[in-house]
Parts: C-alpha cells; structure tokens; sequence
C-alpha cells in the first residue's frame, strides 16, 4: 500500500481570492489518491468551499488560523503580525514538526521566503535559500536559479546554488551526474564579476557530482544547452520576468496577426495542430512553482494567478522532490563536494 504524503496548504494565498486552489487540489489528488491534505486559513470560509468537493473534503484536515498575509505586504510586518497565527506561518511549522511533507503557497513570496527560513533553518553549509523555477527550453526543460531570493551575491552563494540546482535536477529529472552552466555577460573566462570568475575556477574541476560546462549568455537559457543554469537573485528574478512578458508579447502578435485577414484565419486552420503544440509548450501552468531550495523542508511556491492545472503541478513538484529524498540528496552532495573543495575557505 502507497504510504501518505501529507501536503500542508496555505489556504489564503493568491490573486483573485485563489479560486484555483480547491480545483488545482482535485486534479492532483485524481493523479495522486496516496495525498492527504492539510488546508491552513478561515475555517468558514474553507468549509463554505470545500463542500462543493466532497471527495477533497473525505481526505482534508482543516486549520483554522487567525490571521493571513496580503499580497502586498512586506516581510518584516508580516511575521511580526503574523507569527505563529498566519496560514503561511502555521503551514511551515507543520513541517518543521513532521506533520506534513510538503508545503505550497501562492501567496507573498517575500513573506514566505521569509518565514520559512526563520522556521526550517537553511540546511547546514548553505548559506541562504535559493528560488529555483524549471524553464521550458528547445531540448526540453532547465532548472535556472536562483530567481529572486537573494540579492546581492558572493562566490560561496554560487557554489551552494550549484549543488542545489544540480540536486534538484538529479531528482526532478532523473539524472545521475547534471550539466551545470553559470550566466554571466559573456562566454570568454575573462569576462564578469570577480565572484563569478571565482565560482568559476572552483567548479571546474571533473572530479564533482555534476559536469560544469562554463559560462553561457542570456540567450542560451531557452535553447537548453544545460540541465541548471546559475545565477544570482537579481538577474534571475530579471530574466524570468523579461521572459514572461516576452511569451505574453509573442502571443498578443500572434492573436492579431490571426484576425488581421480571412487568408490568416484560413492559414491558422491549416496549421492549428503546430501552434496548439506552441501553446502548450509556452503555457506557464505546465511548470507552475518556484521551490525554495536550501531549507530543512520542501516549500514550493505557486504563482499567484495560475490556474488549477498550475496549481496541480507545483503539487506534482512537491511530490517528485519529496518520492525522491531531495533533502537526503542536497545532505549527500554537500558532503561529497565538501570533501573536494573546504566551504570554510571558499572566499566571499
């Protein structure tokens, strides 16, 4: 018999009053009937939902919590109002005490960034969490990180993002030794910042858990030419929203360009099967959630206006890392690169 998976939610988080999380938690437990859910916000206002799901309802524990986070507010007022009363509070505790395996939030990303590395701890050797998104790409898929948790960055930092990233990949991806590339502002070894030519002379050695491919630009992250690309917070939060708003732009073309002419309508008949697998490939609900990597915990964040099939995939996320013993993995690595290069005398 398939062992549990208990799946802490963050009932008040998200836009538009997060009316996708009840549907998202119903396509999730269809592909997943081993989850067992632990719903954390108003408990009226969750049972006034949660009736129209009876199924959902059978395999869900209600929390009430008194106080919840705004979207727009900032981390230090929200754990200073919130601690230990917030739905994103009590969802991380839970945990931290073992009570659940995973938890998923769509709401404030800072507040929760926050909170959960003041309850989880980040894992030993690891300086600060990291926010790690999977990047659809022409060969498939890349895990680029970090994509907003730290800003401002040292060369140690990279290096624990690497090991992160190549973890993730490891258990995500089903790969025994990950390609690894660092983003920098040129190909060439004299190119970048000081701390990124120092991450770079350190991870090059062939004796590591992954295989370090160099640096790569900007334009190389869509084309996949690696399993995780490395970067720091600023210019990982940067790139990933230029590419939003670039898929958003291309599709708004396309729409007008369909209704320009009856020729074009005639033309996106004949060839509907190619732009619907385009679609596809550019939907942003496939890849929905950010994991925080570095924690003593597997916390993902979904995006604040997904949809319910996004929502059921930061789910599908939190499981496949948690089926496949990230942390122990991440503990392991860490270990194994420790003994090749000292993390105490890696220069900041």
């Amino acid at each position: 018999m398939t062992k549990e998976i208990i799946i802490a939610i963050d009932f008040m988080g998200g836009d538009d009053d997060a009316s996708f999380i009840l549907p998202g938690l119903r396509i999730a437990y269809e592909k997943h009937p081993e989850a067992r859910f632990k719903l954390f916000g108003d408990e009226n206002l969750i049972r006034s939902k949660i009736k129209y799901f009876p199924e959902l309802e059978k395999v869900s524990d209600i929390n009430h919590c008194e106080t919840f986070v705004r979207m727009d507010e900032k981390p230090s007022s929200s754990i200073k109002r919130g601690r230990g009363t917030s739905s994103i509070w009590k969802a991380i505790d839970s945990v931290k005490k073992g009570d659940s395996n995973i938890m998923i939030s769509a709401g404030n990303t800072g507040a929760l960034m926050a909170m959960a590395t003041l309850i989880l701890k980040t894992i030993s050797k690891i300086q600060r969490p990291a926010i790690a998104a999977i990047w659809p790409t022409i060969n498939g898929e890349t895990i680029v990180l970090d994509v907003g948790a730290t800003i401002g960055f040292n060369t140690k930092q990279l290096i624990d993002f690497s090991i992160l990233g190549a973890s993730m990949a490891q258990s995500v991806f089903d790969l025994d030794q990950p390609t690894i590339s660092l983003l920098n502002i040129g190909e060439e070894e004299i190119k970048g910042l000081d701390e990124i030519k120092k991450a770079h002379e350190i991870l090059k050695s062939d004796n590591y858990f992954f295989k370090y491919k160099g640096f790569v630009e900007g334009d190389q992250i869509g084309k996949g030419v690696s399993d995780v690309i490395v970067m720091d917070g600023f210019t990982g939060n940067v790139a990933l929203k230029t590419a939003e708003g670039t898929a958003s732009q291309i599709s708004t073309y396309f729409k007008d360009a369909i209704n320009r002419s009856f020729m074009a309508k005639i033309g996106y008949k004949l060839a509907k099967s190619a732009f619907e697998t385009l679609k596809e490939k550019m939907n942003p609900s496939r890849l929905n959630g950010g994991v925080f990597l570095g924690l003593n915990g597997i916390v993902i964040k979904s995006h604040g206006k997904t949809d319910p099939m996004g929502f059921s995939s930061a789910i599908d996320l939190g499981i496949d890392m948690h089926e496949s013993s990230l942390l122990l993995k991440i503990q392991r690595n860490i270990e194994l690169l420790d003994k090749e290069i000292n993390f105490d005398k890696i220069s900041n």
